[in-house]
């Protein structure tokens, strides 16, 4: 594992749970400006050094997170869907909130003490994650959903034809695993896919990747970029690359 200074993901050892999207690892390096974490759909249990677990509940814009120098965080990324039933809560009581372990009782927080050693905190945050999906396996459906919505040109209602409910019946259900409702998880999505772009080697054109990315318009990408990371769409493409 490297344990350098900056942020990485990676799949583990293959051996991953499906509900599990990525393990991640932050180390703080000096002078490294807040970390701005934008909303993603997902929800995360995470280890600090020298603080202890905390779960990152559903984001609907930026969140900066300022840590000292040195510090490094661990952590296991649940998918869109998985959360809820993974946390034993309803995520639409964790929105944009970091919530300590000790308070969620179906996250073993005492197995993660802040003074563990960087690799076995990841060690362990992988076990423990892989075994809160096992034992609370997400909701069908909703993980159908955000499999719909996470497609360019995908609406909620098509969604809930799809699948063979009402809409009021996948808010509901959607409110419970995500944290919001599916006309919000499709906007993260849609954002994602944006992130997704401006990320890859080459050249931005952002009438482009609006197009491509499901936008009406350049200007409705402006917006939403605007509302969930807090900056236009090209001073974002700067800050990231």
């Amino acid at each position: 594992m490297d344990w350098s200074p900056g942020y990485r993901e990676f799949a583990g050892d293959g051996a991953l749970r499906p509900e599990i999207q990525c393990l991640w690892v932050s180390v703080i390096a000096p002078g490294m400006p807040p970390t701005r974490v934008l909303p993603d759909a997902c929800t995360d249990l995470i280890w600090a050094s020298g603080v202890g677990a905390f779960v990152a509940g559903p984001d609907t814009g930026p969140a900066p997170d300022s840590r000292p120098a040195g510090a490094v965080l661990v952590g296991a990324r649940f998918r869109p869907g998985a959360g809820g039933a993974a946390l034993g809560v309803p995520l639409s009581d964790l929105l944009d909130q970091r919530v300590d372990a000790a308070d969620l009782p179906a996250v073993p927080g005492g197995r993660l003490p802040g003074s563990l050693d960087p690799a076995e905190a990841l060690r362990r945050v992988a076990l423990i994650a892989a075994s809160m999906v096992a034992e609370r396996p997400p909701d069908p459906l909703v993980l159908g959903a955000a499999r719909l919505l996470g497609r360019p040109g995908a609406r909620a209602d098509e969604a809930a034809a799809r699948l063979g409910i009402g809409e009021r019946q996948l808010r509901r259900r959607c409110q419970a695993a995500v944290g919001y409702g599916p006309r919000m998880l499709a906007r993260v999505l849609r954002f994602r896919r944006f992130l997704a772009r401006i990320d890859a080697p080459g050249p931005v054109d952002l009438a482009a990747i609006a197009a491509e990315t499901g936008y009406a318009d350049q200007a409705h990408l402006t917006r939403e970029s605007t509302r969930l990371a807090g900056l236009p769409p090209a001073a974002l493409a700067r800050t990231r690359r």
